[in-house]
């Protein structure tokens, strides 16, 4: 199985300016090995140093938000997209 993970801009600067990455995985949490195993600068700006994905980034397959799912135990099927979704903050 694999997936398609969406890379938001602020980020594409660690995964060599690639904006849509295709990676092998069964859950997001695979993929998302995957994908730091590949572009190791991209761990640290989506886990904290417990290992657990930061809070102040969302996370999507498809429409989804994994938090009502099965947070990175959340299944994917072949053409699913995830999508990065990192909060903003400000006023």
């Amino acid at each position: 199985m694999s997936a398609k993970v969406e890379i938001p801009a602020a980020l594409q600067n660690f995964t060599n300016n690639e904006k849509l990455v295709e990676l092998p995985g069964a859950t997001v949490q695979q993929v998302f090995d995957e994908l730091t195993g590949r572009y190791g600068d991209l761990k640290q700006h989506l886990y904290d140093d417990k290992g657990e994905l930061r809070s102040f980034i969302n996370i999507y397959v498809n429409d989804q938000d994994i938090r009502y799912a099965g947070n990175l135990e959340t299944p994917v099927n072949p053409g699913d997209v995830i999508h990065i979704i990192p909060s903003i903050a400000g006023g």
